[in-house]
């Protein structure tokens, strides 16, 4: 059992550079089908429920960090969202992607009555199911995220990841096999296509020109830069909060009050010249790294005994997306490309959008990438927008 806190921290940080460095080195397939990310979750949920961790000591620990991170991590996730560069994609595709965000938005509160009382009642599930809504809009940043603005069962919080990654796992192949399809979509919703090759020249244009090398001022700075954020933040939310609850606003509470405030300052900080120091890519993949193994950390495997009526509620949401979709692209005449690289953009973030746009054509890899960066920018406020509904439910 492990008791001591730093050796807490040096282990889990051990485990998710280990799978990252298999995953690098050894090419297996299996990271292709569960990513690292997800591996990470499961091993430290099993370690939890074996007693690897005692979690009375390493709690400090814990605590210490876990927000702390968080809060960095949301700060420099954001500045990747300039929106300057997002205005690339033009107003069309910047449409398909909100359509998709809409579409997957009525259906998770759709469905979610359905099916809520068979994955652990609507107290324990609410704030997981808002949290993969964030993740459907942005990534698992976003995820993330939301653990800081609600406090989220450790249980459903797992089966939420487990509903992610299978879904994504399906959908993705889904999204491959039916390029072909693509004359008959086009033909049928009277789709336009002739501006295409013009927005992805814009948006590869606007990518290439930020491809720099990292060097250790820009590490040292964005770290230390980061930190401070989240400290400030951490603070200014709980004033707004206290100001908020002395006029009758006691709902926001300081956590939410600290994701928005940090959210807010993200984007604005994106628009500037910190938004294109090199390290920032990497700097928030460290972080979510560390952020996601110390959530694992405390939550128990057996609470993932709910996760088969969650990846059901899963797959009735994309079934949801898809009618609702098809419908807005008949009214708007949507191309299926576009369609299925916004989806991807939605559900698997900016690093997945590239995979089914480059079936279609080498060249729309960039509108892929920026699409899922839109995501990323407005996945947080999404989030907090679906907790605030599915609260109904409570």
């Amino acid at each position: 059992m492990i008791t001591n806190g730093f050796t807490y921290i040096a282990f889990l940080m051990f485990v998710a550079g280990g799978l990252l460095f298999l995953q690098k080195n050894t090419k297996w397939k299996i990271f292709d089908i569960v990513p690292p990310l997800v591996w990470i979750y499961v091993l430290h949920m099993i370690f939890c429920t074996v007693g690897l961790y005692d979690l009375a000591e390493t709690k400090p620990a814990y605590n210490g960090l876990k927000n702390n991170l968080l809060y960095a991590m949301i700060f420099v996730m954001l500045l990747r969202c300039d929106f300057k560069k997002l205005g690339k994609l033009g107003p069309r595709m910047i449409a398909i992607f909100l359509g998709c965000s809409l579409t997957l938005a009525i259906g998770t509160f759709a469905c979610y009555p359905i099916f809520m009382n068979s994955m652990g009642g609507a107290e324990k599930t609410w704030a997981a199911v808002a949290a993969l809504y964030a993740s459907w809009v942005g990534g698992s940043g976003n995820m993330a995220a939301m653990e800081a603005a609600f406090e989220i069962d450790p249980g459903a919080y797992g089966a939420a990841l487990a509903l992610d990654t299978v879904c994504y796992s399906v959908w993705i192949a889904l999204l491959l096999l039916v390029v072909k399809f693509a004359p008959k979509w086009n033909a049928v919703c009277k789709a336009d296509t002739s501006k295409l090759d013009a927005v992805a020249d814009a948006a590869n244009a606007e990518l290439a020109k930020d491809k720099k090398v990292a060097t250790s001022a820009d590490w040292i700075f964005l770290i230390g830069l980061s930190l401070i954020v989240s400290a400030i933040s951490q603070k200014a939310g709980s004033i707004i909060n206290d100001g908020l609850c002395a006029i009758g606003l006691e709902m926001f509470g300081a956590a939410t009050c600290t994701t928005v405030f940090v959210t807010v300052l993200g984007l604005v900080c994106a628009a500037t010249p910190i938004g294109k120091l090199a390290a920032v890519e990497e700097m928030s993949s460290i972080y979510l790294y560390a952020v996601v193994s110390l959530l694992a950390s405390r939550a128990s495997l057996v609470d993932l005994v709910s996760a088969p009526m969650w990846v059901v509620y899963g797959f009735a949401i994309l079934l949801v997306h898809v009618v609702l979709m098809f419908i807005l692209s008949k009214i708007f005449k949507w191309d299926l490309c576009m369609v299925s690289t916004a989806s991807l953009a939605n559900i698997g973030g900016s690093a997945s959008a590239p995979i089914v746009a480059t079936a279609y054509n080498p060249n729309f890899a960039g509108i892929g990438v920026l699409m899922g960066v839109l995501g990323a920018a407005i996945g947080n406020l999404c989030g907090l927008a679906m907790g605030a509904l599915l609260q109904i439910f409570v």
